[in-house]
């Protein structure tokens, strides 16, 4: 079941009080060490003063892993390899849309994003970019265009989705005439099957005011 936007704010607040629980025990975990050395140098003169029993915070019962770190993937819904194959799929998917030439036939375009969409955005991909002006104008500007991208930051995410803000920069060249051109992309990704597909995409700036 999808996240609502309330339990998601449960989970990283759940996140927050886990983290800082662990701080603290490692904290005086330190401190108890220090007291044992400057107690031993002190020798027999000194008397231990009386501690009560510690207990550990909820859901930390163990000793703390080597070095105080903790595996946060564990607190989330999802995984690190889901996390990773979902953003490079957003970050290939902005490659593959702003990679095009005016000669090659309309069908490539969207080949490049076999496997990266699914089929109601494919199709919408397809009609976009089969539109009869478009493909015109590119044949008359022997239009080139080459990309890359990068992922900027995490927009929102639910168990099976993921919205990534992602900016693609395309190389193009209009009848030996190079430019470039720059836009961050809202990408939706969600889980399809045992991978992960776009959904949606848009300028990351539509909607805002």
């Amino acid at each position: 079941m999808d996240l609502t936007d309330r339990q998601r704010k449960f989970l990283f607040a759940a996140l927050v009080v886990l983290l800082v629980a662990a701080g603290v025990i490692l904290t005086v975990g330190t401190g108890r060490g220090k007291h044992k050395s400057s107690a031993g140098r002190e020798g027999a003169t000194s008397s231990p003063s009386p501690s009560a029993p510690s207990t550990p915070a909820p859901g930390l019962t163990g000793p703390p892993p080597s070095g105080g770190s903790y595996d946060i993937y564990s607190l989330l819904p999802f995984t690190q390899k889901d996390f990773s194959a979902a953003a490079d799929v957003a970050r290939r998917f902005t490659i593959a849309y702003g990679t095009y030439r005016y000669d090659e036939q309309p069908g490539a375009f969207i080949g490049r994003m076999q496997g990266m969409v699914t089929a109601d955005l494919s199709a919408q991909l397809q009609r976009d970019s089969s539109a009869p002006g478009v493909l015109e104008q590119r044949k008359q500007d022997k239009e080139v265009s080459t990309s890359d991208a990068h992922l900027d930051s995490l927009r929102d995410m639910e168990k099976d989705q993921f919205i990534f803000l992602v900016t693609g920069t395309q190389h193009i060249n209009k009848g030996g005439s190079p430019s470039d051109s720059s836009q961050q992309y809202a990408v939706t990704v969600t889980r399809s099957g045992g991978g992960w597909v776009v959904f949606a995409f848009q300028p990351a700036n539509v909607g805002d005011k």
